[in-house]
């Protein structure tokens, strides 16, 4: 049996822009990507802390080194810059090594600079 498991989270992730005229998706920095253990076109969780918003898209890579966290398309209504943003994925695994399982977890602070690293 299979059983569905965090694989990557990026915690308190800082709206940097939104753009509703894109065609969707959420643009993480490729650096913050790299760190969680993300993929691009990836299917993503989003929770906003500001407003209680849940929604589902794909992380694109953003520029490296940028710290962006930009809404696109119509997610760019369900927040705004300044926001803290909970990104997180999900994986299947085998019953048998899910009690070993660990997700990659990333915590951003000011500027989305990462403040604490777990699984990695």
């Amino acid at each position: 049996m299979l059983v569905h498991l965090l694989k990557s989270k990026i915690h308190r992730a800082e709206v940097t822009a939104a753009n509703v005229e894109y065609e969707g998706s959420l643009s993480i920095d490729q650096d913050l990507m790299d760190e969680a253990g993300l993929y691009a076109f990836e299917r993503i969780l989003c929770s906003n802390m500001a407003n209680a918003q849940r929604f589902e898209t794909y992380a694109i890579p953003g520029p490296r080194g940028a710290k962006g966290i930009v809404l696109n398309g119509a997610a760019a209504h369900l927040g705004k810059p300044g926001d803290r943003l909970t990104i997180m994925s999900f994986t299947e695994v085998d019953q048998k090594e899910a009690g070993q399982w660990g997700p990659r977890v990333i915590v951003l602070g000011p500027k989305n600079q990462i403040i604490n690293r777990r699984g990695i």
